[in-house]
């Protein structure tokens, strides 16, 4: 057991550290070639995007990886159930985003501009829902080649899309620019799902028949899932209501430029470098929440600990090297990599918070490896009204974006006290 986990930590940690430094590269040629004020505007899209892949997805990627890691079910069945369901659902949400997108562009972010990217987001919907599912098989069953390839590759692709077509639509408004970027995704994902399905089992046999739902294994699948894309949902939701709230009550004091251009700032330079060690954090969760499923099942509390403690220790250490990095060469950073240092206040007030960040990955796979999904849906609840609520708030004390900064530092202290509090609650 501790020979695979080891194995697939090192999977996970090589593909994760390709992946962000392929990520790095690409956004580095997007932010240089759209600058802050198209890259400003993207980001704005972005919420919108995560909150509807959440609805799409129904939490059916982390329920489906539960199911197959407990060995007890036909996957077959358990997939051809599932796949002609979740795209049913994902055709109609797409034309209801369609229908939305104006509404959402217009009244809520007060920005015409970004109308055509909230449509491409409907259009790329399916595609990145079949390959998360497709990647959830491989979680499951401890075999993470599959999934790290094809992220790799997606991350190929999008890069080559990067240097061969952005520079040839630069010379197109930025809402068409803005709309082909959001677009290029369908490209990506949908190679990502034939990588993934090319490492499948070869001795399967599929007919129509197999397509018939099963009742008991659709029931087992929205059971687990419908949790998960309750806490993920509502984290989108919030997500998605902070340029919203940040646009409306700032805009009485402040300029639209000044909010979408910080709000850019923040989200576009910030966040990315700040998130950018979370390969090492995420590889060696996600790598750890097959073997905390069989050690819970098992009533195995003591090796669950021993295990949890020792990943801390390895996260913090990591985490507080990273952040002295940050503080003392933040701005050198960030020229190197945007060719600007603007951001680099908001970084240094960040970056020590964002220790507790990291550490929350551990936390939180391991309670759903417990399959304790109701803690995550309380702790997406409490940690996303305390960010809205933080953000109206102070949104009033005309400080202006430093609202958006102290929500952020507010949520995460509460939400790790939060997950450390229940996590061991559990194993005593």
């Amino acid at each position: 057991m501790k020979k695979k986990f080891i194995i697939s930590t090192t999977i996970l940690l090589i593909g994760g550290l390709i992946t962000k430094i392929l990520g790095m590269i690409i956004k580095i040629i997007m932010t240089r070639s759209l600058g802050i004020d198209g890259l400003s505007l993207y980001m704005l899209i972005l919420p919108s995007m995560m909150l509807f892949i959440n609805i799409a997805q129904i939490g059916l990627p982390i329920a489906l990886s539960r199911l197959v890691a407990l060995n007890n079910k036909n996957n077959k069945k358990l997939y051809l159930s599932i796949i002609p369901i979740t795209l049913l659902i994902n055709l109609f949400l797409s034309i209801f985003i369609i229908l939305l997108a104006p509404y959402i562009s217009n009244n809520l972010l007060h920005n015409n501009t970004i109308k055509l990217g909230i449509i491409a987001i409907s259009l790329i919907i399916p595609f990145t829902t079949l390959s998360s599912i497709c990647r959830s098989y491989f979680f499951g069953k401890e075999k993470l080649f599959p999934h790290v390839l094809s992220l790799i590759i997606e991350n190929i692709i999008r890069l080559l899309f990067m240097i061969i077509i952005l520079p040839r639509i630069m010379h197109f408004k930025i809402k068409y620019i803005i709309f082909i970027l959001v677009l290029s995704n369908i490209i990506s994902e949908f190679i990502s799902t034939i990588i993934l399905i090319i490492f499948l089992p070869k001795n399967i046999s599929i007919n129509l028949k197999d397509f018939i739902p099963n009742k008991y294994y659709i029931y087992e699948s929205f059971k687990l899932g419908i949790p998960n894309v309750s806490s993920n949902l509502i984290y989108s939701i919030s997500y998605f209501l902070e340029p919203i709230i940040l646009t409306n009550i700032l805009i009485k004091t402040y300029s639209n430029t000044y909010i979408v251009r910080e709000y850019g700032v923040i989200t576009g330079y910030v966040i990315p470098l700040l998130t950018l060690p979370s390969f090492f954090t995420l590889a060696i969760s996600q790598a750890i929440m097959p073997y905390i499923t069989k050690e819970y099942k098992k009533n195995n509390i003591k090796n669950i600990i021993k295990r949890i403690n020792f990943i801390s220790i390895v996260i913090l250490i990591f985490s507080l090297f990273i952040i002295i990095i940050y503080e003392l060469y933040g701005d050198i950073l960030l020229k190197l990599i945007y060719k600007t240092s603007l951001g680099y206040n908001y970084l240094k007030i960040l970056s020590p918070i964002f220790i507790l960040q990291y550490l929350q990955s551990i936390y939180t796979f391991t309670l759903n490896g417990m399959g304790k999904n109701k803690v995550i849906f309380i702790l997406s609840l409490i940690s996303s009204i305390t960010r809205i609520l933080s953000i109206v708030l102070l949104s009033y004390l005309h400080i202006g974006i430093y609202s958006y900064i102290v929500s952020i530092i507010i949520n995460i202290i509460i939400s790790t006290i939060y997950l450390i509090k229940k996590l061991f609650s559990y194993l005593k």
